[in-house]
């Protein structure tokens, strides 16, 4: 049995595609957990991750290590057990990787040398140094042709503090410097610390860092044992302290990378419990697991990430609504910052107002909505909370245009605004500072690392949400980097743009805009409307209005239905007939009758609020 004395901690963090998940491969194969030459991408299950190439979810994975003609002279023992927690690179996941500090004593900072620092780089050094957490750095993809590996050491020791000496250069491709690394890990990240008492026992205390649910199994909880142990004789008594509920697994072991029945999981371990719980909302994310009755501290609880970006999700399908339901609560056991309540829609029926860290972050809960819980859906165009203050004093929160007040009754509206770092290539600052300011980003600084220019700005989160990624891409040919923090409000004068389809509101298209731009983007989207909701016997009005005031129209002339065609010879009194009847049916239509908005035209409104 390994003793707390052999086990490490750590995560792997890094910014989005430098080599984080290939590197866990190598790592797997080097320390025998997994047979070398396997499945790529080991760590993500998830078959979006495997696909966009990215992580979405933090993946635990325990590795015994036994070093093999170790160099290293601090190296004295045989075997060690070593817990890795691999996590995601792109910003809308960063919450991700703050559970994973929590649950590690040290960090493996990975860094491209073909890229050098990028902007997720330095906001997981500031997380992982914050968290106390020893922190080893390495560099990626030495052998890549167009590594600068000199110059991207020079970069770490300037502007991150290290010692030329304590920087790997290692190849997750072909492995070259990964047994140095397991070495590493070994020597400089401390054992987890536990809280014995002074008869050398103590109750157990365990907290969970993630969840996810199995049809079988009910809820499994990851979590950390910080004192005390879990074992098939103790497991009758578990307690949840949040909760209060008591309860029994039905299993415990650990990740392997998958999940492996043991008979303990002791202090200083990462493993599994599976709950037994077929009710998602009994276990909670941060919460603390004990024994019944034992008198403990609770672990304190994370701070729960608040939304910042929100769409209305309606099933395509109205049968599928029950399924949706599940499904939503499904996905938030395993992904705690995702919020939604009841929405509902003339147009689109029942459905929910979601909450999300990022428009990456909505991008995937679709897909896995659709993917893995066979429901469509169509959204809304993405919004931001705004602080309102009426005219009577009130303060209120607003995030869908569906619930903007009346125009006359708002006194001041606040927007959300971040603090954003963009790290670009010095021939690509022109075009990135266009680019923002066309987005309203306020200029606050501009420094030069190294061969790179670091650009800081305070921004409008409404335009970080709306394609700015991609422009941000095409105008530095894909080399510039961005990440942000959440940095309050601040005043912005902006209206509800309308959208109406014959004199009836479409909800679902409208958008909310700085008033400054909100004329010409009606303007564009009723053109772009025209092009996508298709022809009808009647004609269709399109226009955009601002409160009572109309700022765009264009009009889908409506086709003739030929009435005439099942008639034969020249029967004009029986024409005139027919055309007559068509003409009244044409009018109780347009009294009665809707106007079918095909998904494309949702698709439009991202495109044009953006």
């Amino acid at each position: 049995m390994t003793t707390t004395s052999h086990i490490r901690n750590f995560c792997i963090i890094a910014h989005i595609d430098h080599g984080k998940t290939t590197l866990t491969d190598r790592l797997l194969e080097e320390t025998g957990t997994v047979a070398v030459g396997g499945s790529a991408r080991l760590m993500d299950s998830n078959p979006i991750e495997i696909e966009r190439g990215i992580t979405i979810k933090l993946a635990p994975v325990r590795m015994n290590y036994t070093p093999n003609g170790f160099t290293d002279s601090r190296i004295h023992d045989n075997s060690y057990q070593l817990n890795l927690i691999d996590t995601p690179g792109h910003v809308d996941f960063s919450y991700e990787v703050s559970r994973a500090l929590y649950a590690c004593e040290g960090a493996v900072l990975v860094v491209d040398a073909t890229k050098g620092i990028q902007a997720q780089t330095l906001a997981n050094y500031d997380k992982a140094k914050a968290a106390g957490l020893t922190i080893i750095p390495v560099l990626n993809k030495i052998d890549m042709p167009a590594a600068e590996p000199d110059r991207v050491e020079a970069e770490l020791v300037e502007n991150l503090g290290f010692k030329k000496e304590e920087i790997l250069r290692v190849s997750a491709k072909s492995g070259e410097g990964v047994p140095k690394l397991l070495e590493e890990i070994v020597c400089k990240i401390p054992a987890p610390k536990t809280d014995l008492r002074l008869n050398g026992s103590t109750d157990l205390r365990a907290f969970i860092f993630n969840s996810t649910f199995d049809t079988h199994k009910g809820v499994i909880a990851f979590v950390k044992v910080l004192e005390g142990e879990i074992n098939k004789s103790n497991r009758e008594n578990l307690y949840l302290y949040a909760t209060e509920e008591k309860f029994s697994p039905l299993d415990i072991g650990y990740f392997a990378p998958l999940m492996k029945s043991a008979d303990t999981i002791k202090a200083g371990e990462v493993g599994f419990i599976a709950t037994g719980h077929k009710d998602i909302k009994a276990i909670t994310i941060g919460d603390t697991v004990t024994t019944f009755g034992a008198k403990i501290t609770p672990v304190p609880g994370y701070q729960k990430p608040q939304p910042m970006v929100f769409m209305d999700l309606y099933p395509i399908d109205a049968d599928d609504y029950r399924d949706f339901v599940d499904a939503m609560g499904k996905l938030t056991l395993s992904d705690s910052a995702l919020t939604y309540h009841v929405a509902s829609s003339p147009a689109l029926g029942h459905g929910f107002r979601v909450g999300f860290l990022g428009i990456l972050h909505a991008e995937i809960v679709t897909e896995r909505l659709s993917r893995e819980f066979e429901v469509s859906v169509v959204n809304t165009s993405p919004s931001v909370p705004y602080h309102m203050t009426l005219k009577n004093g009130e303060k209120i929160e607003v995030s869908s245009p569906a619930d903007w007040p009346r125009p006359e009754i708002i006194d001041a509206v606040e927007e959300p605004v971040v603090e954003m770092t963009i790290y670009t290539p010095e021939q690509y600052v022109g075009g990135i500072m266009e680019l923002t300011q066309n987005k309203r980003a306020e200029f606050i600084d501009m420094q030069y690392v190294s061969s790179r220019v670091k650009l800081s700005y305070l921004m409008p989160l409404a335009e970080l949400i709306t394609n700015f990624y991609d422009r941000l891409k095409s105008v530095s040919s894909g080399y510039a980097s961005v990440s942000y923090e959440h940095a309050g409000y601040q005043t912005i004068d902006v209206v509800k743009v309308d959208i109406l389809l014959n004199g009836e509101a479409a909800e679902a298209l409208s958008f909310i805009a700085p008033r400054y731009q909100a004329e010409g983007r009606g303007r564009v989207l009723v053109e772009k409307l025209k092009d996508v909701i298709p022809r009808a016997q009647i004609e269709i009005a399109i226009q955009a209005a601002i409160g009572g005031k109309i700022i765009a129209r264009s009009t889908i002339r409506a086709y003739r239905k030929d009435v005439e065609a099942k008639l034969h010879g020249g029967d004009i009194s029986r024409n005139k007939k027919l055309l007559d009847k068509q003409k009244r049916g044409k009018k109780k239509m347009k009294m009665l009758g809707r106007v079918e908005v095909p998904q494309s035209a949702f698709t439009e409104v991202l495109k044009i609020v953006s």
